[in-house]
């Protein structure tokens, strides 16, 4: 669920307060959908919406398939390096395809 983002000269308020209303509701721009590489250990995130990641965010993870699933439950999946504009995700290096999560970042 994406927010409206009212533009810095918005001088609308029932814009701005549906910009509001929407974030306190929990809607975000900084989600997206990843696959696990498969032959690979690693799997390089780098969204097409720039800004969304910087320094410190936090990806969070929801398994869509129940290969993405078992892999979250192994506990062998983890952020392994967050940078401005892109993060790393550190799992088993697999031939199992299929490994979609849905993220959101935080911070």
């Amino acid at each position: 669920m994406t927010a409206y983002v009212p533009s810095v000269n918005e001088t609308d308020p029932k814009k701005i307060i549906l910009s509001l209303q929407q974030l306190a509701a929990g809607r975000s721009n900084a989600t997206g959908t990843v696959t696990l590489a498969t032959g690979s250990a690693t799997t390089v995130v780098t969204p097409t919406q720039s800004g969304m990641i910087a320094v410190g965010s936090q990806p969070i993870f929801t398994p869509l398939t129940a290969a993405a699933a078992a892999e979250l439950a192994s506990g062998n999946m983890y952020v392994s390096v967050v940078a401005k504009d892109t993060f790393t995700i550190t799992h088993t290096n697999s031939a199992t395809a299929g490994r979609t999560f849905l993220y959101a970042i935080l911070g």
